[in-house]
């Protein structure tokens, strides 16, 4: 039996999920062999389940989306670093109620990954999501060595609307180890960087933003990379317009300028984590995440585990706080079944507040049905 499952959002992280299912199925099997690898699909909860499964846990302190000082993690193994840009420009930095969508920077994560280089990594697995900033990865940018100026020669004022402001971009002092360094962008979204599909205008209400600040924000991040593309040359444009590069704000972008490649997060994650050797000794697999719905079907943990495991002929299941797919779906995506904890708590508030044992309770069910 192997666990891979991702975090029930505000409810419970990949971790705490792998160990209710497992207690709930020993409960039923008590001898039962079940390995547990928690997953992540680059979002916030990533660096905790490279730990889950061997890395070293490294914490530093960074600046936050608003400047101040956090404590902020990644993880290491041999010379491999996963890197997570919520642990530093998360929304979860943020004061509880409180939106910074035009200034909210990625400082932070520049400061993170810089920390990594400096732990000895020659591979980063950069996941983003879970942002609090819409800056193009320009706070991210400066951390590593780049300066954006105003007219005046000033620095461009921290996030997104101060690169409205932005009158031209230097990359000549960038930390030179990013020249050598196996860069990998994970992330589970496709988005450019500008335009109806990008940052802004998809993730900016997420964080905040009115309609006059998503506009704001998305002509500064179209003027950002006109700007590097007097800068550095026509590939500018082309990243502005890659998949990926809309991703967490724009850092995805900002990534993409300093040799990143992008991969689908939960690829990325499942060849970290050692899901293949787990999955070939597994006869079920189950996964999950919080919400099973249209979005999981577009490179969320699930569907990546689900896909992976159909490909080996393994058979999946499914837990979720809420599901709203059909079961063609479901099966479309390789899930044989899922089981929302509302099946078994009709009132979602009691849900969100008892997860934990509820998705025990979960957990017997599936025990009873495919494994007795």
């Amino acid at each position: 039996m192997l666990i891979a499952a991702d975090k029930f959002k505000g409810s419970l992280t990949a971790v705490q999920v792998a160990e209710r299912i497992t207690a709930g199925l020993r409960t039923v099997l008590p001898g039962l062999a079940v390995e547990a690898l928690p997953v992540a699909d680059g979002g916030d909860g990533t660096v905790d389940a490279a730990v889950a499964a061997g890395f070293q846990r490294h914490e530093v302190r960074v600046a936050g989306p608003l400047g101040q000082e956090v404590t902020a993690a990644f993880a290491l193994r041999g010379d491999t670093a996963v890197v997570e840009m919520a642990e530093a420009s998360g929304l979860q930095r943020l004061p509880a109620g409180v939106f910074a969508p035009l200034t909210a920077s990625t400082y932070g994560s520049g400061e993170l990954l810089r920390a990594a280089l400096d732990a000895g990594a020659r591979t980063i697995v950069f996941g983003v999501g879970g942002s609090a900033t819409t800056d193009g990865g320009a706070g991210m940018l400066s951390a590593l060595g780049a300066r954006f100026v105003d007219a005046g020669g000033e620095p461009v004022t921290p996030g997104g609307e101060g690169l409205a402001a932005l009158a031209s971009a230097d990359l000549s002092a960038l930390d030179p180890r990013l020249a050598s360094v196996e860069f990998v962008l994970a992330s589970d979204v496709d988005n450019p960087l500008t335009g109806p599909k990008g940052a802004a205008a998809v993730y900016g209400p997420q964080k905040g933003a009115s309609p006059d600040d998503v506009a704001t924000l998305d002509a500064a991040l179209a003027h950002y990379a006109k700007v590097l593309e007097r800068a550095i040359g026509a590939k500018a444009a082309e990243y502005a317009a890659s998949p990926g590069a809309g991703a967490a704000g724009g850092i995805g972008y900002g990534a993409l300028l300093i040799g990143a490649r992008f991969r689908p997060g939960i690829d990325v994650m499942l060849d970290v984590l050692g899901f293949a050797p787990a999955l070939e000794q597994a006869t079920l697999v189950i996964t999950g995440e919080g919400s099973l719905d249209e979005q999981t079907l577009h490179g969320k943990a699930p569907a990546g585990v689900a896909a992976a495991a159909r490909a080996a002929g393994k058979e999946v299941i499914a837990v979720c706080g809420r599901l709203a797919l059909r079961p063609a779906a479901l099966g479309s995506a390789g899930i044989r079944r899922a089981y929302p904890l509302t099946d078994a708590e009709p009132d979602v508030a009691t849900c969100i507040a008892d997860a934990g044992p509820i998705l025990e309770r979960v957990a017997q069910q599936i025990a009873r049905d495919f494994l007795t």
